[in-house]
């Protein structure tokens, strides 16, 4: 497994546990589960919180993942080809 595989693995990986808090977060503000978030002591403001540091961590393995592609791509048509 290369290291932009790995890039974006996380990416993906944080995406849904992003959308998985935030889904968390409505159903907490919506008065369902609420029990159960409270029992585990967690707010509505850490759901958001946990949910926008994964998206961000999302992004920014993307990011990551393509200038590694560009600059690994550039380096190959940069190269001249031999008759």
């Amino acid at each position: 497994m290369d290291r932009s595989t790995r890039l974006h693995l996380v990416g993906r990986i944080t995406y849904y546990v992003g959308w998985i808090a935030l889904a968390c977060g409505g159903l907490v503000h919506l008065n369902i589960a609420k029990a159960l978030f409270a029992a585990m002591s967690l707010t509505k403001r850490n759901l958001l919180e946990v949910s926008v540091m994964c998206f961000v961590i999302c992004v920014a393995s993307e990011v990551r993942t393509l200038a590694s592609t560009e600059r690994g791509l550039s380096s190959v048509v940069k190269t001249p080809a031999v008759p």
